[in-house]
């Protein structure tokens, strides 16, 4: 955006999250709820409630949104394969992926882009698109640098800054990176810590183009400007 959003024009860029492993089904018809009423880009939630998601948003604006080799990146690439396309076969529209963390550090890129080659493949044959999580804490400033470039190279469509669960989220410097690496041609989405307006604001002007959080609401519905989150988590 070439200004900054208010609330309401903040709604349309945040997926919706809940990652949790003890989210229940309660909690899954709340957030799709939520997103339906607020007009969220997605709703991200584990595997296992891609099918109860995507029915009940059907016929919406909203996607459902799910996760792959989630959290740890160190599943194989055929494992990471095979959740992509049984996600995309139960109406997953969009797929976040954790890179191979330990081959990013070690400066692995022809790995890497495979990983993501084949992942994006799947996604795109099914009409889906795919969003390559860096887990930002956990990687070296050159690695960054590989999985902006990869991701890009083998056809992916986000670069995403955290699963949540890493030690770390989404910080102004990453974005500033990953845009001056990409922006313009992907995606980037920042996820991790961003629990209130002023923080997804702030990632916005950096260069964000979609924010993940399961503190959404205060989000589009701030209440106290003063109480901007700190990294870590949904």
């Amino acid at each position: 955006m070439s200004h900054t959003p208010t609330p309401a024009e903040m709604a349309p860029l945040i997926d919706h999250t809940a990652l949790k492993p003890d989210t229940d089904e309660a909690t899954i018809r709340r957030i799709v709820d939520e997103a339906r009423t607020h007009g969220f880009a997605a709703v991200c939630i584990n595997p296992r409630w891609v099918p109860l998601v995507a029915a009940e948003l059907a016929g919406t604006e909203v996607k459902t949104c799910t996760v792959v080799g989630f959290p740890l990146g160190a599943s194989t690439t055929a494992s990471k394969l095979a959740e992509t396309v049984e996600a995309v076969q139960l109406g997953a529209q969009e797929v976040d992926m954790v890179v191979d963390i330990a081959a990013a550090n070690a400066g692995d890129h022809s790995y890497v882009e495979a990983q993501i080659r084949a992942l994006a493949d799947a996604a795109h044959a099914g009409g889906a698109i795919l969003k390559v999580i860096l887990e930002t804490a956990l990687l070296e400033e050159s690695a960054k640098e590989l999985v902006c470039r990869a991701a890009e190279a083998a056809g992916a469509d986000f670069v995403k800054t955290s699963t949540g669960f890493g030690g770390g989220g989404a910080t102004l410097a990453d974005i500033t990176l990953m845009h001056s690496l990409v922006g313009g041609r992907l995606g980037i989405k920042a996820s991790g810590g961003v629990r209130s307006y002023d923080d997804a604001a702030a990632m916005v002007a950096a260069g964000a183009t979609r924010i993940g959080a399961s503190s959404s609401l205060d989000i589009v519905e701030p209440r106290d400007s003063s109480t901007s989150g700190a990294a870590g988590g949904y």
